[in-house]
Parts: C-alpha cells; structure tokens; sequence
C-alpha cells in the first residue's frame, strides 16, 4: 500500500518490479518523504536537469533532495509592509465595566461583562485625553500640581462611572497627589460617583490609611453609603483593617448604621471572626443583639458560619443564647445544621435551650440528624425532650432513615427512640403515598442494613397505608421481601386506595416469578387470583393507557374491585400469562379458569399443557399439600421444618418435588 502511494504521487515513470524492492526496506514515513522529495524535485527540475534527475536512481535521489534540504535557503525577496499597518497600543474600547482593580505587579486592570453575560478581565483602558489621570496613577506629584494650577477644570471632569481626579487618587493611595487636589479643590471631598462611592469610601475599600486619616482629617463625612448601602466603616470591618476602623470610630461614624438587609458592622466583624474589631465596635457604642431583616443577630452569625473565638467574645458580653431568627431558628439550631461541633458544644456549655424549635417544628436534633452529624446527635440526645419530639409529629429516626445515615439512626436506636413513630398527619400528606415510618424509608431507599436495624430493634412492617412489602415487592428486591416477610409482614397486603380481588403483593411481582413463588412458599392468596366475578361468561373490554405505570381502564361497574385476568391482561404481562398461571396451579386445590384466563392459555400452543394442569380433579397429592399447608398456616416454611417429616416429604410440601431424588 506504501509503494502505491508513492507511484500516485509521483509524476516520473513507471517504477519497476526493482525499484518496488528497493522500497521495501524503507518505514511508512521514509516511505512518504521520498514520494514528496520526488514531487517537488520532479516539478522544479527542467531541461537536462530534469532528464538527470528522473535516470538516478531513487534511493540515490531522496539522498540528493536530503542534502539540498540541508543548505542554508536563498534570500527571500522583501515584502514592504501595508501602507497602513493597525497600531498595537491602539486603544479598545471596552464596555460594562464592573470593577477596577491593580494585580500584585501594580499592572491596572478591570472586569467587565460581555454582551453574553460573561464576565472578563482585561488591562484598564488608556485615557489618552487626561493626562491628569496618567500622572495621578503614576504618582507625578508635580505634573497633578501644574494640571490643578492651569487648568482647574480637569479637576471636576467626570471620568469613569462618575469618578473625578479626587476619587483616583484615593482609590490608588497617591497621598500626596490626594493632598494638591484638596487643596486646589477642597469642596470635592463628599463628591459620590454614580454608585454614591465617596473618595473616603475608596481609599477605605482599599486599605489605604494614610488617605483614609487625611480625608478625616478635613472633615470627610464618615457614614456616606454607597448604592448598595454600604458604609467606609462596614467596607473597614469587610476588609478587616484595624487601623481605618480606629480612624472611622474616632471621625464619628456611626457603629450601628444598617447596609442592604440591615446588616451592620458588628454582623460583618463577626462573620470574619475578627475580635479585636468587634471589641471595638462595642465600646463604641455597637448593639450586641440587634438583628438584620430575618432576624438574625451576630451571635447567630457566629454559630452559623463556626466563629468559635467570635462567639465565646458575644456570649462573655452578654448576647442571648436562645435568640430566635423570624423562622424560629436558634443559634443552636443553625450549628447543629452546619455541622459546628465545638459551636454546638460550647452553646449547650452556656445552657443553649435544645428543644426551642423553628415554625416547622424542627428541633437540633432533627437537622443533626437529617445531617448525619453523630458528635452533635450524641450531645443533642440527653438535651432534647422526648415529649417535645413527640408534638413535633417528625422523630428524628425518620429523618435519618430518609437520609440514609445510617450511623445516626444506630445511635437514636440504640438511645431508646421508638422505632414505630409515625408521622403526623400534616407530615405524611406531604408525601403522595402517605409513608409514615422510618421503616418505610428505608426500604423505599432499598437500605437493607437501615431496615435490618428497624426490624430487629422492633419496627412492625404493617403500619404504613402503602406496606413496605410492596415497596420491597415493586423493586423486585429479594433480601428486602424476605427480611420482612421474617419479620411478620402481611404476605397478603392490599391497597386500600386500589382494591383488587388478589392481593397486591402478586400484582407487584408477577415478573419476577422466583418471588411470586416465594411469597406463594409463605402463605400467599392464590386462590383469590382464579375467584373471577365474571367466571365463563364474556369478559367486559379493557383500554389500556401508557403513562409512568401501567394501568387500564374497564367497563366493569366501579365497586367491583379489579379482578386477576384484568391485571394478566395488560400487554406487558400478558406475554407471561401461561407461567404465571403455572405458578400459581400449584398452590390451589380445584379451581376453574376463568374465559379470560382460558383466552390467555389457548393463545399459545405450549400453554396447553398448563391448561390440562388446571382441569379438575386435580391430583390427590396435590390436594393433601394444600391441606397441610392450609392447616400450618403463616411461615410455612419454617414450620414445615421443624416437623418430624421424611426430607422427602417436607420437600414437597414446599414445592420442591421438581429437586427430588428420582425414587421418590
């Protein structure tokens, strides 16, 4: 395939049977190279050159081509330059700035957004019309100082959102350039941009002391808000500067003035867990206990965000520890969701109140259990009222168990909390199948070891609307099925909502055939499935409808619950009809198939010999299994064990004939 190649590419002659040998000695890409040497030499070569160059031989030719490769390249002819080439410090325009900002190299930069939304960075935009601006960037104290003695009025021009000279210097932290604008202009010391930022605003958002001092010192007003009600002392308590907080206090801010939701000083000092400014704003005058728009003090701030030092400093000077935020949250609470050990400990140490609950009547302990905190469950346990949990009508098993912490739900078991607490009314409407234990949870989460714990801590299986054996069913879970059926779960469970002539449970798994023979193995009702209301006479149609589950429509008369053959009936399960009548034969004594039943076998030929099965009588042996059976009653399976029978026997009464020795 290599050597076609290079004949296609090659516009030479015909190369022979011997030059095909001498390639074969020759890589793919040796192979490659030479076909495009030869190309290009081929279409370059003329006259006897050219004649020379197509007799040589070809290993001979890539050498040559190789070595011309080799030699330095002619000069290339010069190609003047456009008349017109584009400038690269050619100004961009750029639009929608957001913020303007200088990286750790002192390169200024700015963040904008894009048409799409899109935020970008990108080196700020050269003013080549100001050079006032250029010389306050730059620090040239003497160029501000000429500019502001001749020409007076650059320094009220408006630049960048509403920004004049003043608010430049202050923002870049150019003292002195500050100190000559001042003086040639001192009545633009409150001047607002069009976000209301003041130059002292600025100078404190970017920690620029000696800036912030001077403008105090000439009577700066301290408690301007920005657009987004944000004062220097809250934009000094953000940034955690000490010093401008001093500086703010001292010029007569004022300490408990609200930003955007009623946010104050103190609320950010907190949050940055910073002491020794929150000690400051108290002895100036701070509120420890005034709240934001929701509600929320900054001792809830701490707990909340796990401001240990920040805490244990508002607790000392007297914050409530039970304060509550408009949806009833406690400090205690917020730490419990969050996840704040220590926050949680050092509250319940202050005498925290554990069972103060929010408006939805959640207590501590449910969000720490919802979350899966064991340290904070452990600590909550001894705290919270067992009598509250109860008219909160949610136990924290519930959560646990929703959740699958399983780690939780061991503890709570183990600390004596009923396992068959059921939600309260207002609590299970909430869910469209009506659960109402923790033990529904877990199975309908499919968490065998959460169900184990449950049952063998006492869950009873057969509380709940909707029984957690069909769920179990519904999933086609073995493990699930069968720890509950152990446990006591009713075998022959029913949907009040749905009534049908069988029981639910055979509904469920009428496609998992090993099921549908072990629930028959433990007592199933097979013989309400052959209890037709219509028995040989026609059956009345069935319109079936696809949504999320199957389900059909009849013309049969609405309290006539919904019969085996209508169910069997359906197109997905229609296709298992014979088998599952087959199951269900061998657990019924007499019975006559209904003509929907009998429809179902005749439609397929090796279904016949299920057909025969069911014609009366049926087999004496038959008949006896079914009396013992019946006679045994509910874990038949166990019982049949621990009877004095041959193995043979007890083999057969469990169904297992087909497994038997051959002598039986």
């Amino acid at each position: 395939m290599a050597a076609a190649s290079v004949s296609t590419v090659s516009t030479g002659p015909t190369l022979g049977f011997d030059d095909y040998s001498l390639y074969s000695g020759l890589t793919e890409s040796e192979l490659i190279e030479l076909a495009i040497e030869r190309s290009l030499a081929e279409s370059n070569a003329q006259g006897s050159d050219a004649q020379a160059g197509a007799s040589k031989h070809p290993a001979a030719q890539m050498r040559q081509n190789r070595a011309i490769r080799r030699a330095p390249p002619p000069q290339q002819q010069h190609v003047p330059p456009p008349a017109n080439p584009p400038r690269e410090d050619t100004p961009v325009k750029i639009e929608n700035i957001e913020a303007h900002f200088v990286t750790g190299s002192g390169k200024r930069m700015v963040r904008y957004r894009r048409y799409d939304g899109s935020l970008q960075v990108a080196p700020e935009p050269i003013e080549e019309a100001d050079p006032l601006l250029r010389a306050i960037w730059d620090g040239d104290v003497g160029t501000v100082r000429v500019l502001a003695k001749h020409n007076s009025k650059s320094l009220t021009a408006s630049y960048r959102d509403g920004w004049i000279a003043l608010h430049e210097a202050a923002y870049y932290g150019q003292l002195d350039c500050l100190k000559v604008l001042l003086r040639a202009q001192p009545g633009m010391l409150n001047k607002r941009s069009q976000k209301d930022q003041t130059p002292l605003f600025l100078a404190v958002s970017k920690n620029h002391v000696a800036c912030v001092e001077h403008m105090l010192e000439l009577g700066a007003e301290p408690d301007i808000a920005s657009r987004d009600r944000e004062t220097p002392l809250f934009k000094a308590c953000e940034r955690e500067n000490a010093a401008n907080v001093a500086l703010l206090l001292n010029g007569g801010a004022h300490v408990n003035k609200t930003c955007t939701q009623g946010w104050t000083p103190l609320h950010e000092a907190v949050c940055r867990n910073n002491v020794e400014i929150c000690e400051m704003l108290l002895k100036a005058g701070a509120k420890i206990g005034i709240a934001n728009i929701y509600g929320i003090t900054p001792l809830f701030v701490a707990a909340q965000s796990g401001r240990v030092d920040a805490l244990r400093f508002l607790i000392k000077n007297g914050a409530d520890v039970n304060s509550q935020a408009n949806d009833g949250a406690t400090a205690l609470y917020e730490a419990s969701k969050n996840g704040h050990e220590e926050i949680v400990e050092l509250l319940l140490s202050q005498n925290a109140d554990a069972n103060k609950a929010t408006k939805s009547g959640l207590l501590p302990l449910h969000i720490a259990a919802q979350r899966g905190n064991e340290g904070i469950v452990s600590m909550l346990i001894p705290k919270t009222s067992r009598a509250r949990i109860r008219r909160s009508g949610i136990s924290p098993l519930h959560l646990a168990a929703e959740r699958n912490k399983d780690e939780v739900l061991e503890l709570l078991i183990e600390a004596g909390f009923d396992v068959n607490a059921m939600l309260s009314y207002d609590h299970s409407k909430m869910y469209e199948d009506r659960r109402s234990t923790a033990l529904y949870f877990a199975v309908i989460n499919n968490n065998i070891d959460a169900a184990t714990m449950l049952l063998e801590a006492g869950a009873n299986p057969n509380l709940d609307t909707f029984s957690p054996l069909l769920v179990a069913v519904r999933q086609g879970c073995i493990r699930t099925v069968t720890l509950l059926v152990e446990h006591g779960a009713n075998i022959n469970a029913y949907i009040p909502t749905h009534p049908t002539s069988f029981p639910a449970t055979v509904m469920f798994c009428m496609k998992y055939l090993p099921l549908l023979k072990y629930l028959m193995d433990n007592g199933c009702d097979a013989l309400s499935c052959f209890q037709c209301v219509y028995g040989s006479n026609p059956h009345p149609p069935i319109k079936t409808t696809r949504n999320r589950d199957e389900r059909f429509e009849s013309d049969r008369p609405p309290s006539t619950p919904v019969q085996f053959c209508e169910m069997i009936s359906t197109e997905h399960i229609s296709r298992w009809a014979g088998p599952i009548i087959d199951v269900l034969l061998d657990y019924v004594g007499n019975v006559q198939l209904c003509a929907r039943l009998i429809e179902h076998l005749d439609s397929y030929k090796d279904w016949a010999v299920i057909k025969e099965k069911a014609e009366p009588p049926r087999p004496l042996m038959q008949l006896c299994r079914m009396k013992i059976c019946s006679i045994i009653g509910a874990g038949r399976p166990r019982r049949l064990e621990r009877l004095p029978l041959p193995e043979r026997l007890i083999k057969y009464l469990k169904h297992e004939e087909r497994c038997r020795d051959n002598d039986f």
